[in-house]
């Protein structure tokens, strides 16, 4: 079935959350949508905010640009725009543009008739990126503790954040988010080269089917999880990592001020010991 005839399938009305049948229209492949709208006019702001930042710095190297946030002085007030503003609504207008595109896919979910979970695991990206822009900060009273918007300025700040609690590693969070991420890797690598393997063979031989997919798995680790199962074990990981990855930012300065090495001395304070 070519994408043409596919897209044929579910280029139908309705399925929309606002706006009815005003932006119920394809541009091309694109589907627009009330919210195809709004993410294209939170992304033009937002971009336009980020030029004028970089128009009142003093470089336009795009490896030192840099939007920062307001002073700590401020707390979570607004800024003038040449002291931390910009930053503030650009933060604003990516929040808008990244939910705005959330919910187009949820639109687009509803005309396939298929479950939401694109929009599901989008949104905890969105999550991750809102506890370090908004609930971090708010915990720590400033929007200053907030992340700066460029490429090496965004690196320093990410250093910066793991020296100030010595080794960053020792958080258990980040311990979960990291090794979510690795198994992830690991699983779908698994099963991307797998399904290569089985649909590209060698000249001469037959296409392997899910029959060959599983005996594979129950020969090297003893079990096979399924062709679906496999997807449901990703969707899993996937959203873990992002979740705790969240959940280490958040609770290094809010719930824990001091070096997280520090942390792991409860083990040494257990009563089993004494």
């Amino acid at each position: 079935m070519s994408m043409l005839s596919f897209e044929e399938k579910y280029r139908v009305r309705g399925g929309t959350l606002i706006g009815g049948d005003l932006f119920d229209f394809w541009v091309g492949q694109f589907y627009v949508g009330f919210f195809g709208v709004t993410t294209a006019f939170f992304s033009f702001v937002g971009i336009a905010m980020i030029l004028l930042g970089a128009s009142m710095g003093h470089t336009w190297n795009i490896w030192q640009i840099s939007i920062a946030p307001p002073d700590i002085s401020y707390g979570l007030y607004l800024a003038p725009l040449s002291k931390g503003g910009i930053w503030q609504i650009v933060t604003f207008c990516a929040l808008g543009a990244f939910i705005s595109w959330a919910l187009r896919e949820v639109e687009i979910c509803r005309k396939l008739g298929i479950g939401f979970h694109v929009p599901i695991v989008f949104s905890f990206a969105i999550l991750a990126y809102f506890t370090l822009v908004v609930i971090r900060p708010v915990l720590m009273g400033a929007w200053g503790h907030g992340f700066p918007y460029g490429i090496l300025s965004h690196l320093d700040w990410v250093s910066n954040t793991g020296y100030q609690y010595l080794h960053f590693h020792y958080n258990p969070a980040h311990m979960l988010g990291a090794t979510f991420l690795f198994t992830t890797t690991l699983a779908l690598s698994l099963h991307g080269s797998l399904i290569l393997s089985c649909t590209n063979p060698k000249k001469g031989e037959p296409v392997k089917a899910g029959e060959h997919e599983n005996a594979y798995f129950r020969d090297v680790v003893g079990y096979s999880i399924g062709a679906l199962g496999i997807h449901r074990l990703g969707f899993f990981l996937a959203i873990s990592a992002v979740f705790w990855s969240a959940v280490c930012i958040v609770i290094s300065g809010p719930f824990w001020t001091r070096g997280w090495p520090e942390f792991w001395n409860y083990w040494l304070n257990l009563p089993i010991w004494r």
